[in-house]
């Protein structure tokens, strides 16, 4: 049925499938599996690798042990980890429209798909290089100001194969990775935080995902 909701499901790998069975159900004529379609779009749920150290984008229900004791965010080698996807999603009071292109300088959510906690930063220090901490906040996709990042991209649109920064609104920093290495329960894994100069370390690049194509009008909507 298309109304079974994506949170009923238990576990992170049923809840992996139970969203891409839902995904296809509501929206088969408009999914985009493949590279047919070269922006991303509002709605879309993908895996974001940080170009520099080759890692993706990544959260569990870990928490820190120290800083804001929210849900640890940090970067994964592996591919095929179903805890490394994030849907795009608009800020609450002026959100995405489906199947829109996201446009460069545009706000945006991105909300963890297996927990419901949106990507999250705060001036608390981060565990294991002294920067900013980024965690995953909120409940079921509702969580605070703090949860806005800015897609620093060049062109018009954000292109598939472009990199891109996200820059922390709230904070000013941008979304980093620099190589320090988590040990137990999280071992090998990256810390991920936020920076306040520009580098190497934050680019970031769409990878794996269900892309959502845009509508015959989308294009021309100003209200992202």
């Amino acid at each position: 049925m298309a109304m079974v909701r994506l949170w009923q499901c238990r576990f992170g790998f049923l809840r992996h499938l139970c969203f891409l069975l839902v995904a296809a159900l509501l929206s088969v004529p408009r999914l985009c599996l493949g590279s047919e379609f070269e922006y991303v779009t509002c709605g879309s749920v993908v895996k974001l690798l940080n170009t520099r150290h080759n890692v993706r984008l990544h959260s569990h229900d870990v928490k820190y042990g120290s800083g804001s004791g929210q849900q640890s965010v940090t970067g994964v080698e592996a591919p095929d980890d179903a805890n490394s996807y994030w849907k795009i999603r608009g800020k609450v009071d002026n959100g995405c429209v489906r199947g829109a292109p996201v446009k460069c300088g545009q706000s945006v959510r991105l909300t963890h798909v297996n927990t419901g906690r949106n990507l999250h930063s705060h001036h608390f220090v981060s565990p294991l290089s002294g920067n900013q901490e980024v965690s995953a906040f909120g409940d079921s996709g509702v969580g605070d100001d703090l949860d806005i990042w800015i897609v620093q991209c060049s062109g018009t649109y954000w292109e598939r194969d472009d990199t891109v920064r996200f820059k922390h609104m709230g904070t000013e920093v941008f979304l980093s990775v620099t190589g320090e290495q988590y040990g137990h329960p999280i071992r090998g894994q990256r810390e991920v935080h936020g920076m306040s100069n520009l580098n190497q370390h934050n680019y970031w690049k769409v990878m794996e995902g269900v892309f959502i194509k845009p509508s015959g009008d989308s294009m021309k909507h100003d209200e992202l």
